[in-house]
């Protein structure tokens, strides 16, 4: 009798034990602690093969080509074949399709529950990091809700009145301040101030960003610049801005102090920026910056993160024409080629000529105008159509994810599948 009661409590412990080991393996563990998204703007499958070979050569390995799983994502907004980047980044951030100009509201106006929105009710902190302005409209549409026309300095006051966000670090200083501080508010309101009133360290440079010390919970305002940040290969404008990396690395040190888990968004805007320029090498650098972003983020982030890639739409048309050398890389590939033809050529942008096409006004990103009429007499990087920005293009973005419960990205699906992905691992 003695011995059977041994046994009997013997397998009840060994139950116990292989419950206990399902339990944390399939329910504890495969719950990401962190979750981490990048918006590569204009991040398409044409652009990949380009940017490897800009970097080293059409060899080389790309830090996203080592994530296990990758998906085309459809982008057609509720109103247009192509989408602007404010309907683009509502949908990844919602859920939901919207119409160009619009940010994560729905079809009648009515706000729609963001990613940043569910993960504070998760009991998550939450981080945004941009290249570009904070106000912009793909960083907004995952902590504001607007209808056009869109207002950069109302989105900025909603971003700091909401206090969805616990860490914000970007550009866009000017949405911050008043006037009469060379600032764009018209209320008069000194925003950056009033955070600081609220609690937030408020840095303004790198040295400020590295000294905010970790021990606890992060309410960060980062404004690096007025507008947008400088560019990757612009070490002397740059100056003392923290680049991507910087900022993701310290974004994610800062983060992990919740016990529940963090939610990060990063928006790699100067993408976007340099493409509607038809700036092939800007262009291709500024993705450089973002995968390199993206091995920081796994390094830092740990096994136990989930870190998400995805485009939102394309933009402008960019190709590398002709047949260059397998390790041709970097200036080799710009300007013209041996037969006296660019290697890269646009769709649409600045460097058109003798067009007379205006842009249609409800697909132009929210807060730019429609394209006057005009020439351009450059020729190392020639557009087939003029537009003063180039124009998004109808084709799938790509997506990337590694980590615990992103086995979901693959094969073809819609870009709203990426709100699904991040919501269920809350």
């Amino acid at each position: 009798m003695k011995r059977r009661n041994q046994l009997l409590a013997l397998f009840c412990l060994f139950a116990f034990a292989g419950f206990g080991v399902f339990y944390f393996r399939y329910w504890v563990v495969q719950k990401p602690f962190g979750i981490i998204l990048f918006i590569g703007e204009g991040l398409t499958p044409g652009r990949i093969a380009v940017t490897r070979m800009f970097a080293a050569g059409a060899e080389t390995r790309l830090a996203i080509d080592d994530l296990p799983h990758v998906a085309l994502l459809s982008n057609y907004s509720r109103d247009f074949a192509t989408p602007d980047q404010a309907a683009a980044a509502s949908a990844i951030a919602t859920g939901q399709r919207g119409n160009n100009r619009a940010i994560s509201v729905s079809a009648d106006g009515k706000a729609l529950e963001t990613l940043i929105e569910r993960a504070r009710k998760a009991g998550r902190s939450t981080g945004l990091v941009t290249d570009a302005r904070l106000a912009d409209p793909t960083s907004a549409a995952f902590y504001a809700h607007a209808v056009p026309p869109f207002n950069p300095a109302e989105v900025a006051r909603v971003l700091l009145d909401d206090e969805q966000v616990d860490l914000a670090l970007g550009g866009g200083g000017a949405d911050f301040l008043p006037q009469d501080k060379n600032g764009r508010r018209r209320d008069q309101r000194d925003l950056q101030l009033e955070a600081r009133r609220k609690g937030f360290d408020v840095v303004r440079n790198r040295a400020e960003l590295e000294a905010i010390p970790g021990w606890r919970k992060p309410r960060v305002l980062g404004v690096f610049a007025d507008e947008e940040l400088a560019s990757g290969d612009s070490v002397h404008a740059r100056g003392d801005q923290p680049s991507l990396r910087d900022m993701v690395r310290r974004a994610i040190e800062l983060l992990q102090f919740n016990r529940n888990g963090y939610l990060l968004v990063v928006d790699a805007g100067l993408m976007r920026k340099a493409a509607q320029e038809n700036n092939a090498e800007r262009t291709l650098t500024e993705t450089i910056e973002l995968d390199r972003a993206v091995a920081v983020a796994r390094r830092y982030a740990g096994q136990n993160a989930a870190i998400i890639v995805c485009g939102d739409v394309g933009m402008g048309g960019l190709h590398l024409n002709g047949a260059p050398f397998l390790r041709d890389s970097g200036v080799a590939l710009l300007g013209m080629n041996a037969t006296g033809n660019p290697w890269f050529t646009w769709a649409t942008g600045p460097n058109g000529k003798k067009t007379t096409a205006v842009a249609a006004e409800g697909n132009l990103p929210a807060g730019e105008e429609p394209a006057a009429r005009e020439e351009s007499t450059t020729s190392q990087e020639p557009a087939a159509l003029y537009a003063a920005p180039a124009l998004p293009t109808a084709e799938d973005v790509v997506g990337f994810a590694v980590g615990p419960r992103t086995e979901a990205l693959h094969g073809s699906m819609d870009l709203t599948a990426i709100h699904r992905l991040i919501s269920d691992s809350f």
